[in-house]
């Protein structure tokens, strides 16, 4: 309770006290003590938020992870937070191979150094992120000096230099790769994404970068990661890619499902018959990119209408998100032989992909932190158990 109030609640009894109206003084006394006494339950609730973490509160189920930018550590606000709250953290894009290596005979460690030294400094796990995608992959992987397609083989090759070096450079520091990233379609009836991966190595890029990365890092866990993973028929190509892998001897050891939800999606039945579905493959799973937008789940990028300039944060936002959240880790608790890992993507409501996407420039609200850093109702609900 603030000093301005106590100040007003003591004049008032002391004017009681000369008037003598005893009655209504003990009122006040007794108002007193209740405003003060939850003054202290919001402190206490507050001082629990700051000396206890995620990741205490999960330590018998798995850890709690985060994805992180270079420039997040360099701010005391959030460096401490994460320091708090996870014991695992994922390089949101420093180890992507666009900005890790941009040039065939070109290789950029500072941002990726920095957050594996961070980690090492606090005793911190880390996930890679991530090895082959068709996303910021650097156009000169796929091109010979005059500008044509290369062939299969040199596409191969250079994939497992890529691999081999950016792996043993921290072989021994990170404990788990996603490897491959989202090579499965989302077209109906589309097997494999028809990524220039594909159009020139076929499927057996897959299946090359997993033995390309155990080579390099044999105590590494290795994963498949993709999104949409809720989606009955993209659950079921998934499913078919990782089995096929698995039964060819291909060194994989779990999947990564990237949690990007909403509000509106998953239901219960539906989260719940996915961890089962995946669990059957015998591997491990981690959620590894975990968000829950405020907003209906949309699907694809559009541009901006009129009502998207309504970005506050309502109590009926803020109930929704809750309800999400605390399902979403009743379930993961539920399976917690399976899972070994849940990451957020993104440290608090501050900064988040979702803020762009899929409308550039509306705020979304997706995280368990506000933009002050603060837990929101939806922390509460998550380590309520």
């Amino acid at each position: 309770m603030n000093n301005f109030w106590m100040s007003k609640l003591r004049f008032i009894n002391n004017y009681f006290e000369t008037t003598k109206f005893y009655i209504v003084k003990k009122y006040f006394i007794l108002l007193e003590v209740i405003l003060v006494l939850s003054g202290c339950n919001l402190l206490a609730q507050q001082q629990t938020a700051d000396s206890k973490g995620l990741k205490d509160y999960y330590k018998n189920y798995f850890p709690i992870g985060v994805a992180v930018s270079p420039w997040a550590l360099k701010r005391e606000d959030e460096s401490s937070l994460i320091i708090n709250q996870f014991n695992s953290i994922t390089p949101e894009n420093a180890m992507k191979m666009g900005p890790i290596h941009p040039r065939e005979n070109e290789y950029n460690w500072k941002d990726a150094d920095s957050i594996v030294a961070f980690a090492q400094r606090h005793h911190i796990k880390i996930r890679g992120h991530n090895l082959c995608w068709h996303n910021q992959a650097p156009a000169w992987l796929f091109i010979d000096s005059s500008g044509k397609p290369v062939s299969k083989e040199v596409l191969l090759q250079r994939l497992k230099e890529h691999i081999t070096t950016v792996v043993n450079r921290y072989k021994g520091a990170i404990y788990a790769w996603d490897v491959v990233n989202e090579a499965i379609s989302d077209k109906p009836g589309e097997y494999l994404r028809n990524s220039t991966w594909y159009q020139i190595c076929g499927e057996e890029f897959i299946a090359k970068a997993f033995e390309y990365a155990h080579a390099a890092d044999p105590s590494a866990q290795l994963f498949y990661n993709d999104y949409n993973e809720i989606n009955a028929d993209k659950r079921e190509k998934i499913y078919r890619l990782v089995k096929s892998l698995k039964d060819a001897g291909v060194p994989i050891h779990g999947i990564g499902l990237q949690g990007h939800w909403a509000v509106n999606e998953p239901s219960a039945p539906q989260l719940d018959s996915t961890l089962r579905r995946f669990a059957a493959l015998g591997l491990k799973l981690q959620i590894t990119e975990l968000d829950i937008s405020v907003y209906p789940k949309e699907h694809v990028s559009r541009e901006r209408k009129p009502v998207d300039s309504d970005t506050a944060f309502t109590a009926e936002k803020e109930q929704q998100q809750m309800q999400q959240y605390k399902m979403c880790f009743e379930l993961f608790r539920k399976y917690k032989t399976v899972l070994s890992g849940v990451t957020f993507w993104n440290i608090s409501d501050r900064n988040s992909w979702l803020d762009n996407f899929p409308v550039r420039g509306r705020k979304d609200h997706p995280l368990l932190f506000d933009k002050n850093l603060l837990p929101k109702k939806a922390f509460w609900e998550v380590v309520k158990f």
